[in-house]
């Protein structure tokens, strides 16, 4: 919608912005939030997510066809050479502890689990390569269980930037926002925050002017454009390119 802001938000000037509020438009602009790693099912979801640490979802999602495609089961996997997995996972970054992670995982879901990804907390953050976030993002997305918010670097920003927290760990964060936000906006909430921060909220140079949230935000740089609703639509259409009004 405008060029890019070139200053640069300080801390939290202001009273926080209501969470009932942020909620609420952060759902018209973003109705349905999607996990941006591709992912058929609960495994390959786990798999993904950790490939992705240190590394983007686009990349992994350049990875992950074919290492499904050659390890098509987690039994498989687990029992594949490793260094042909660190062959296959090598753009990600740190290949040879995510292939590790991704064949420890796997063989532990294989051998203690029936082949199927553990539906609660202990099980799944007891798997090699899984910490709380890993297991937070699988709980939600794979079974739509909300065992918490997910925190990455996005949701850490956002909510920092909005004064929903002034915590510096992931695990405080978290606890901040399952306060202020009921368990049943948890999973989806917490995804729009993440959103937010990977397509206007951004670490350097933040779209604030094109922000839904502007008027709440208590770091904000510049004046919003238009209304908030016309903001949540341009939000949606980065977004949810084929969900946005007019589009297929």
């Amino acid at each position: 919608m405008a060029t890019r802001k070139k200053t640069e938000p300080q801390l939290p000037s202001g009273p926080p912005a209501a969470a009932k509020e942020v909620a609420a438009r952060l759902a018209v602009a973003i109705p349905a939030p999607r996990c941006e790693l591709d992912h058929k099912d609960a495994w390959t979801l786990l798999i993904a997510t950790i490939l992705s640490a240190q590394s983007t979802d686009r990349t992994v999602n350049t990875v992950t066809p074919l290492l499904f495609e050659k390890y098509p089961t987690p039994a498989a996997l687990a029992a594949a050479p490793r260094e042909d997995v660190e062959a296959v996972v090598h753009r990600t970054g740190f290949f040879r502890n995510k292939a590790k992670a991704i064949q420890g995982a796997s063989l532990a879901i294989a051998q203690q689990h029936d082949g199927a990804v553990p539906k609660d907390m202990a099980a799944l953050m007891a798997l090699p390569g899984v910490a709380r976030k890993t297991a937070n993002l699988v709980l939600g997305t794979a079974f739509r269980i909300a065992s918490g918010v997910v925190v990455d670097t996005h949701v850490t920003r956002v909510a920092q930037r909005l004064g929903l927290s002034a915590a510096k760990t992931a695990e405080k964060i978290e606890q901040d926002l399952c306060q202020r936000l009921p368990q049943d906006q948890w999973i989806d909430g917490g995804h729009r925050l993440l959103l937010l921060g990977r397509y206007v909220c951004l670490a350097k140079g933040p779209k604030c002017e094109d922000c839904p949230l502007a008027e709440l935000c208590p770091s904000r740089v510049g004046d919003p454009l238009g209304s908030w609703q016309q903001r949540a639509e341009h939000l949606q259409q980065a977004v949810q390119p084929g969900d946005a009004p007019g589009e297929g």
